[in-house]
């Protein structure tokens, strides 16, 4: 019989750790697909903070790195000022990103540091205890706002469309947003992380594609439902699509995606 399908040489044959539903598995075979596809195995590093995130390491079969919460782009940018040749990866969610280290990734992107973020966006912190991020949705129910985030009486402001105040800044070259929802939805994904690679190996500016990923157990939801939030509720305040896109035709047009 012909094989048709099978695991990505840089994805380690463990089982997953994460809860069901959860976005992060197929994210993170996508990244192993591409690593394997472009022949980056033996120079890919990759850097996952504290945060669901941090069991990133156990399933990617090339180096990888932990920084502090917050300070992957501080060390990607070390990272990759050392060893300019390496393909180095941010893998980030949306508190972690969004929240706690705001001021590194917006530095490491204003002054177009030649890494590409992943940033996993699924409007709630997660490991820490399911509290408001960020980019939790108005109305949405978490922890530490249990009857929904008010941006009024309350003032716990509006969602932050990182993408969008990311693509003000000169050092960026490719921002995209993509969301895991769907088998077409994931092949864009592919597409956008394609393109995003290509654009550093490059040597071309700073690049970050958002996945909006399902969080069922924080959001309360099983896994079906949680897909159909997201495509309900997060889609429409989070756009899909290219958000910025300065490169070469010849990279621009990788993916099959616009």
């Amino acid at each position: 019989m012909k094989c048709i399908a099978e695991r990505p040489q840089s994805m380690m044959p463990i089982q997953t750790k994460y809860c069901a539903g959860c976005g992060h598995g197929v994210i993170h075979r996508i990244i192993c697909e591409l690593i394997d596809e472009m022949g980056l195995r033996d120079r890919a590093i990759i850097t996952n903070p504290v945060g669901c995130a941090i069991w990133a390491d156990l399933y990617f079969d090339f180096d990888s790195v932990q920084p502090a919460h917050g300070r992957t782009p501080a060390a990607a940018t070390g990272i990759k000022r050392v060893l300019p040749d390496h393909l180095v990866i941010c893998y980030q969610g949306d508190g972690d990103l969004a929240a706690i280290g705001t001021a590194e990734i917006i530095h490491a992107a204003n002054r177009g540091e030649k890494f590409t973020t992943v940033f996993v966006n699924n409007a709630i912190y997660g490991m820490t205890g399911g509290q408001m991020a960020p980019t939790t949705l108005l109305g949405q129910k978490a922890a530490t706002a249990p009857h929904g985030r008010d941006p009024g009486e309350a003032g716990m402001g509006y969602p932050i469309k990182v993408s969008e105040m990311l693509a003000t800044l000169d050092g960026t070259r490719y921002l995209a947003r993509g969301a895991v929802n769907t088998p077409a939805n994931v092949q864009k994904v592919k597409g956008y992380l394609r393109k995003a690679f290509s654009a550093q190996e490059a040597g071309i500016g700073f690049s970050m594609v958002e996945i909006l990923s399902p969080c069922g157990t924080n959001w309360g939801m099983n896994p079906v439902d949680a897909v159909t939030w997201l495509e309900n509720e997060m889609i429409p305040v989070f756009p899909l699509g290219e958000i910025k896109n300065q490169l070469p035709a010849e990279i621009g047009k990788l993916g099959g995606v616009q």
